[in-house]
């Protein structure tokens, strides 16, 4: 600590210089962080999936429905706990850029998510009401809903048997995330008030959700499953949520190579322009360091101020720009509006960004901090004269 008032005027002495470094390096860890909470949002999902949770979809594609009728059938296969099913309703509130993640779900549902976090009274509320929906709570912030409100809901999918393609729900409760990365942007009315009023699709459901006993059978329970309905005009395919979930990923692309790969460019870039920087300043001072030198500083000691100094530069830099990113997740939250549910940044990001910003003061100092150790001091002060 006693050589930081020597480190501070070394940084300082090209103060242009030393600004641009600075905000290349927090613009460099802005991004990485930002981008990382995006990873995040884009693979939470995989994260929170039940490993005893599997999920039945028509073998065709997802967006053929199945029979309800199913679900007593899958619940009679050994290992079976408990089965709900979901329909994707396909709603939006006001403007159809305002699309909701909205599915038609019996109780069974909140059962099998236990993550999904409702207090009694809200449950309670929900069941007495005929037209209630539970909400996640991104979406009652997104919106400024409240509990109690009557919220009207289109659809481009699900016409009322009324012809109207509005329909009008009441918020009975919210649901919070008891696991972090729980998306909570879901809105769930009951299948019971959906089944009665749609025009069309009667007695079918878009997909099986179903809790099983033992993780470790998944795959023989999944293919008990499947036995059940072969041959049939419904035929399914059922494999584990993470699996499934990974197969929506993959239509999207491998978004953790995608990650690396921007992350690695902009590192390595970075590197370059911290490296540079180093090297130009001790450059600037081959006099001064061989006065230290003259003066009785050992090559260890030179070698620990240089590299002190790259790593005070980086620190700078890149502990102000986690810290930005940090508090504009937090405080903004998804960008998007809604499609990216589970926006924040984790523990594991900012922990390897630190780790980062020790890699690159200690990279970019190496080299400059190796050739002053080399430096003959004889030869330094002939230079200068």
């Amino acid at each position: 600590m006693k050589y930081l008032g020597l480190l501070w005027a070394n940084l300082r002495r090209r103060r242009m210089r030393l600004v641009f470094t600075l905000l290349s390096v927090l613009v460099a860890f802005l991004l990485f962080t930002y981008l990382a909470a995006v990873k995040t949002a884009f693979t939470a999902g995989l994260d929170v999936a039940g490993a005893d949770r599997l999920v039945t979809i028509h073998k065709v594609s997802l967006i053929q429905l199945l029979p309800v009728s199913y679900a007593n059938r899958i619940a009679s296969v050994e290992g079976v706990e408990k089965v709900a099913h979901n329909t994707w309703f396909g709603g939006y509130y006001q403007d159809p850029k305002n699309q909701l993640a909205m599915f038609p779900v019996q109780e069974t549902y909140f059962e099998i998510y236990p993550e999904y976090t409702v207090s009694a009274e809200h449950m309670e509320n929900w069941r007495r009401e005929r037209t209630g929906i539970i909400v996640g709570e991104s979406t009652m912030r997104r919106f400024g809903w409240k509990v109690g409100d009557r919220v009207p809901i289109s659809t481009g999918i699900w016409q009322n048997k009324d012809g109207s393609n509005t329909w009008e729900f009441t918020i009975s409760g919210v649901y919070t995330a008891g696991k972090e990365g729980t998306d909570t942007t879901a809105v769930l009315p009951h299948y019971e008030y959906f089944e009665e009023a749609r025009a069309f699709g009667e007695g079918m459901v878009g997909w099986f959700v179903i809790q099983i006993a033992n993780a470790d059978r998944a795959a023989e329970i999944s293919d008990e499953i499947d036995a059940l309905f072969a041959n049939s005009p419904y035929e399914t395919k059922t494999s584990p949520e993470k699996a499934f979930m990974q197969g929506f990923m993959n239509q999207i692309g491998d978004i953790g190579a995608i990650f690396t790969a921007i992350v690695s460019v902009v590192f390595f870039t970075l590197l370059l322009v911290a490296g540079n920087t180093m090297a130009q300043s001790v450059r600037e001072r081959t006099p001064e360091i061989a006065v230290l030198k003259a003066l009785g500083f050992t090559n260890a000691r030179i070698v620990r101020l240089l590299l002190a100094e790259s790593l005070l530069l980086a620190a700078l830099g890149g502990g102000t720009g986690l810290g930005l990113a940090w508090w504009l997740v937090t405080a903004g939250g998804d960008p998007t509006g809604g499609f990216l549910p589970a926006f924040f940044v984790e523990t594991s990001t900012l922990v390897l960004g630190v780790a980062m910003i020790f890699v690159l003061g200690l990279a970019s100092g190496a080299l400059p901090a190796w050739q002053a150790a080399r430096l003959n001091t004889v030869t330094a002060f002939r230079k200068v004269v």
